[in-house]
């Protein structure tokens, strides 16, 4: 794979708060009787910056309802979501053993906030392998689907784009890496995904997995 740097998203792919985070958005939002189930909420919002959420939440409530205070709905989401992290988050299983595996450079790259990212982070104990190589889409500037973001990782790590791998687990974050012209892995599988996107990434079946790929010879 001649890789020099690896750009991981964060929340489920590193750590398990993407499902945790969208049942505490679906509960949060169930006063404003928007038009989908659980399921189709994970589906909708798997990726998609959580101030978007809320925004097409707002889009698709009842007429006859207040008017959503978006600012203050999502003040309070990230409030229930950092309780219920602070419960029961864990790492999503290899997370710890692979980061600690790596020879060459690594980073985080999400479209949460920094707030989010290092409650959850350091919560699952992965925190310290990190050291200041987070990088986080509001501070950015650059939100995933954009490629911007990881670019800017990338940089930071002194990779090119080519010999930069992301790995990935969402639609926003796989179109990020793939426009960014990164080697891409995929955790999603290919059910739900665009074929022109499956076509260019590579499916994997979880961080151990990718542990394998990444220690064998042909990727140094």
């Amino acid at each position: 794979m001649n890789l020099s740097a690896i750009l991981f998203d964060l929340d489920g792919t590193l750590v398990d708060s993407e499902r945790m985070g969208l049942d505490v958005l679906f509960d949060q939002a169930q006063g404003w009787r928007f038009p989908w189930s659980r399921q189709e909420m994970h589906h909708r919002f798997r990726g998609v910056p959580m101030a978007q959420c809320v925004a097409e939440i707002a889009r698709h409530a009842p007429t006859d309802l207040p008017v959503l205070d978006e600012v203050q709905f999502l003040k309070d989401l990230r409030l229930a979501m950092a309780a219920q992290f602070r419960l029961a988050l864990t790492e999503i299983p290899g997370a710890k053993a692979l980061l600690q595996s790596l020879s060459i450079p690594f980073a985080v790259a999400t479209n949460g906030p920094r707030e989010k990212a290092e409650l959850t982070l350091s919560l699952t104990g992965l925190r310290e392998l990190l050291g200041d190589r987070v990088f986080c889409a509001p501070e950015v500037g650059s939100f995933k689907p954009e490629p911007g973001l990881f670019l800017h990782a990338a940089q930071a790590l002194g990779c090119s784009p080519a010999r930069c791998a992301v790995v990935e687990d969402s639609l926003p974050g796989l179109l990020a890496g793939l426009a960014a012209g990164m080697q891409v892995f995929s955790l999603h599988p290919p059910e739900g995904l665009p074929d022109d996107v499956a076509k260019g990434v590579v499916f994997v079946q979880g961080l151990p997995d990718l542990q394998a790929r990444f220690a064998s010879p042909s990727s140094g």
